[in-house]
């Protein structure tokens, strides 16, 4: 399944390249939320709270109501969760909150997460910068591998977002031996971002098992929607 992304900046729809340079930013949000409304799942970012600089939540809940969305980007609180569910998310994407600096994994606080909003509308945000996870709207990292954390994250949530940092918005292909790799650690819903630039990945990551987020092949009209 081809998830596209939304990821909100500024009040706009932009794309980044590797979360930090600013490549595209479009403010006409009726055609994109037309142009998205026959998927089944939209991807909704907010870029500004993930990087601790702001939020979007006017615009979160406008798009909510109108698109099949999971929302993710600053959501650090099981009371955030709630209000983002609330103003009409599917489910919820938790990324930093599940790690700690000390490099574990909050198992707690996923478990507390999962018993307040229901496991199958928690997806955890795996993020990774040349192979560790990133934190903090990828500024940061912790001492911590998809492979060490997915196995624990897993009686706690509905499905698993592993973003590849490193190809964020370049467009050079999606690592098919991770996906591979990382399909075998879980039997949830994995979905995977960063990189993917046709149809054909597309395919290839559904014959592995996966859904692929799209955003800048998407916009860029490298790959039709």
């Amino acid at each position: 399944m081809l998830i596209p992304s939304i990821d909100l900046m500024g009040g706009r729809i932009v794309q980044l390249v590797q979360g930090e340079k600013l490549r595209l930013a479009f403010d006409d949000f009726e055609y994109w939320i037309e142009r998205f409304s026959r998927f089944p799942l939209v991807q909704l970012i907010d870029l500004d709270a993930a990087m601790r600089q702001g939020e979007n939540s006017v615009l979160l809940a406008q798009i909510a109501q109108r698109l099949p969305v999971q929302i993710g980007g600053g959501i650090h609180s099981i009371e955030r969760a709630q209000q983002m569910l609330a103003a009409g998310a599917r489910r919820v994407i938790i990324g930093s909150a599940l790690f700690s600096a000390e490099g574990l994994v909050n198992t707690h606080f996923a478990e507390e997460l999962a018993a307040a909003v229901g496991v199958d509308r928690v997806v955890a945000g795996i993020d990774t910068k040349r192979g560790r996870i990133a934190v903090k709207g990828w500024k940061a990292q912790v001492e911590l591998t998809p492979d060490d954390a997915i196995p624990q994250l897993e009686p706690h949530v509905g499905a698993f977002l592993y973003t590849h940092v490193d190809g964020e918005g370049l467009m050079q292909g999606f690592p098919m031996e991770d996906a591979a790799r990382l399909r075998k650690l879980t039997h949830r819903q994995l979905i995977a971002a960063g990189g993917i630039r046709s149809q054909r990945e597309v395919d290839e990551l559904d014959a592995l098992g996966l859904d692929a987020v799209v955003g800048m092949a998407v916009y860029t009209e490298r790959l039709a929607v």
